[in-house]
């Protein structure tokens, strides 16, 4: 049995929920920005660290995969040894780490220094969810969640735009260095807003943490490298589907071994007993992979077919993120009225819709202000997916699960991301490879500009490779329209109208 206790001596106080949650809000905007704030800078670290491409890929690569393997430990670290305690931790880590890439003086240091980068993302966002669902009454949480994903929708407008415009000014390592005062703001805060919550003692399960990290590392790093090794041989009769088989053959055992481990496994199979956490961890996968995979085509038709400058690229999709940041905390007052089984399968299908918009009008000569009408449709259809889908995994959690849930939550959508990443890749390979002329697929990414002649016939290839993420959001669509309405009410209120949590950390109802 888990046995429930404080983190600190001291009694705990009366809980401010709102100030917490901008305080935790900061730190979470943080993670998610410096991913494409990095990518924008790829180019001049290849540069100024004579670097291949690969090394370079690398670079995000380490941070990604450090990230997702994780997160499922990370998650259950918040419910042993507290969620403010490893919230803080995770912000030391990575605010340092950051430091360390910003004064990496080769492509290898750079990297290792992303490795921790992303150990410390991992240690951080699990703690965000768990603190919302545990300090905001269940009438209220909705918008808090709806602000908590708002944050996403304005790292990937900010992040973009902030890297292009610091890689032009200062150089690269800047875009690393600008962590560092975030990092010290939201570590203030975080001591002085976050409150310190209840913990329960479980036993540590060892097995079943080597059993998912190796499992998802092996996963992750096929579906990186796969097309590296052009889905062949690594070495000698190591193929990479080898690696593939292995790392389902081993989150197999782990899932096998969390079903006869019952003393506190690392996850809780009866989670999945509860149909909305059960959609809603499959759901968010399928926009983690939509997200990603709908960027990179856009980002390559606005700077090759149109010859933007990545500032400008990303001005493009600025009514995205705009819509996203202004609707996202509405989103939870419109949920008190419209059931999450009718608001997000709508709003997958208005992200569908912007996305077959998109893939019929990306011409090579068509007016940019055209562009920025699907670019808006998908900031609306983005409000009512992230906060709701959240706000509907985590309703019914009891609050002694919370951080395990969020960390079985977030491993999904990061691990919807890295499949988004590996397939776009494929098939933007493919389209590039059925429109235009042969043996130009191959090297057009590293071109600034396509020539006039081939920019109609590779627009044509971005629109086509669009219709793979509008694919997975219809697939979510039907999925959401099986939401179940939330019963955790009142019975994980754990805030109340007093605002004070209570002191067991148990709310019985």
């Amino acid at each position: 049995m888990a046995e429930t206790t404080t983190e600190a001596v001291a009694p705990l106080g009366p809980v401010r929920p709102w100030p917490a949650l901008w305080a935790l809000v900061i730190g979470f905007f943080m993670v998610l920005m410096v991913t494409t704030v990095v990518q924008v800078a790829t180019p001049r670290i290849m540069v100024e660290l004579n670097a291949d491409l690969n090394s370079a890929i690398w670079v995000t690569s380490a941070y990604l995969i450090a990230f997702a393997v994780p997160l499922l430990v990370t998650g259950r670290l918040g419910d042993r040894f507290g969620l403010k305690r490893i919230y803080i931790a995770g912000l030391v880590v990575f605010t340092g780490a950051s430091a360390w890439c910003g004064f990496a003086s080769s492509i290898e240091m750079l990297i290792v220094a992303r490795v921790f980068q992303g150990i410390g993302g991992a240690l951080l966002t699990p703690q965000t969810m768990a603190v919302i669902t545990r300090i905001f009454p269940a009438r209220k949480r909705g918008a808090a969640m709806g602000i908590w994903a708002a944050a996403g929708g304005v790292a990937s407008l900010v992040g973009p735009i902030l890297g292009g415009v610091v890689v032009d000014a200062l150089g690269w390592e800047w875009t690393f260095f600008i962590n560092v005062p975030i990092g010290v703001v939201a570590l203030v805060l975080a001591v002085r807003l976050v409150p310190t919550l209840p913990t329960h003692k479980y036993r540590v399960d060892v097995l079943g943490g080597v059993l998912s990290a190796a499992g998802v590392f092996l996963v992750v790093f096929t579906l990186q490298e796969g097309e590296q090794y052009h889905w062949g041989t690594i070495t000698g009769p190591i193929g990479i589907w080898s690696l593939l088989v292995a790392g389902l053959v081993l989150l197999g055992i782990f899932v096998s071994w969390q079903a006869i481990n019952k003393s506190d496994p690392l996850v809780p199979l009866a989670l999945f007993r509860d149909r909305n956490f059960s959609l809603a961890t499959v759901i968010i996968a399928a926009m983690g992979l939509a997200v990603t995979a709908l960027s990179l085509p856009l980002v390559y038709y606005f700077q090759l077919a149109r010859g933007m400058t990545p500032t400008r690229s990303a001005l493009m999709l600025a009514p995205m993120g705009v819509l996203l940041g202004v609707l996202s905390p509405l989103a939870g007052v419109v949920m008190r009225r419209v059931a999450a089984r009718l608001l997000v399968p709508g709003s997958f299908v208005a992200m569908a819709v912007s996305l077959f918009w998109y893939s019929g009008i990306l011409t090579a000569d068509v007016d940019l202000a055209w562009l920025l009408l699907p670019s808006a449709l998908l900031g609306i259809a983005n409000a009512g997916i992230w906060g709701p889908v959240t706000a509907t995994a985590t309703a019914n959690l009891p609050p002694d699960r919370a951080g395990v849930g969020a960390g079985i939550y977030n491993t999904m959508r990061q691990i919807g991301a890295v499949l988004g990443s590996a397939c776009i890749a494929t098939v933007l390979q493919n389209r590039l490879t059925a429109n235009l002329p042969p043996g130009v697929a191959s090297g057009s990414g590293g071109l600034r500009s396509l020539p006039e002649a081939l920019r109609p016939a590779f627009s044509a290839g971005m629109g086509q490779s669009l219709l793979f993420p509008a694919g997975a959001c219809l697939v979510a669509a039907v999925l959401a329209c099986f939401f179940l309405r939330p019963t955790g009410g009142a019975a994980h209120d754990t805030s109340g109208s007093s605002g004070r949590i209570p002191q067991t950390g148990v709310n019985r109802g």
